[in-house]
């Protein structure tokens, strides 16, 4: 995985953990399920890039 595609990815983390907090303060259940799904999206764009790198070095 390159280094920017990591550090997009976990801003993408970084904002999704925002926003669900953000929901949580608010009450707010929109934006809250909005955050949880983006630190996820994010965990398996992480996941998927791993997943290539490995097979790269093979």
């Amino acid at each position: 995985m390159g280094l920017g595609d990591k550090i997009k990815h976990t801003a993408e983390k970084i904002g999704g953990k925002g926003k669900e907090a953000t929901g949580k303060a608010t009450g707010n259940d929109q934006l809250k399920a909005e955050g949880k799904t983006q630190q996820v999206k994010a965990d398996l764009k992480q996941a998927a890039e791993k997943a290539k790198d490995a097979f790269k070095k093979h």
